[in-house]
């Protein structure tokens, strides 16, 4: 079982709580597009955060921040249903990674089923079976590695509610 943990983009910080405790890793990064990445060795990148306070308080505070927001994710998360889930994980996955079209919005990230799945906690065929009601109500179109929301209110309602309108909870 894999979870998604989070999407990070160009500039973003990663591996920063190992580089600061000298602990293993916690998470993989897996980059979805050829990136160039800068890796700096645990003793240089201590030795630079101890002659810069400015950088080292930001990189608490990113720190704090990426805890606070995993935090209200699991109290959010621990309150719904898988359905629900879904629909605020599109939702989200559309505000922060979407592109408008035409038709609607486009999920610039390439994720899979099981990636998906491993965002919400469920298994590929509840997200399976939640694309395809979602397609049944014309919400979403899909495509290999490629999801459209073409009706955004229908997930914000979805987020809002425990009452599936149909078989699946």
């Amino acid at each position: 079982y894999e979870a998604l943990l989070a999407l990070r983009g160009a500039g973003d910080v990663v591996g920063e709580s190992a580089a600061l405790t000298g602990r293993p890793r916690s998470a993989t990064v897996t980059a979805l597009e050829p990136v160039r990445a800068v890796a700096v060795e645990h003793g240089r990148f201590r030795d630079f955060l101890n002659h810069s306070p400015a950088v080292s308080f930001a990189l608490l505070g990113l720190t704090a921040d990426r805890t606070r927001a995993a935090d209200r994710r699991r109290l959010e998360f621990a309150s719904m249903s898988v359905r629900q889930r879904f629909a605020v994980l599109l939702l989200d996955l559309a505000r922060n990674h979407g592109r408008r079209t035409d038709e609607g919005i486009e999920l610039a990230v390439p994720l899979s089923k099981q990636e998906l799945a491993g965002s919400v906690g469920a298994s590929r065929e509840m997200v399976q079976r939640l694309l395809r009601e979602l397609r049944e109500k014309e919400a979403v179109s899909t495509g290999r590695r490629t999801l459209l929301i073409l009706r955004p209110h229908i997930l914000r309602r979805i987020a809002a509610t425990d009452q599936p309108t149909s078989g699946i909870a």
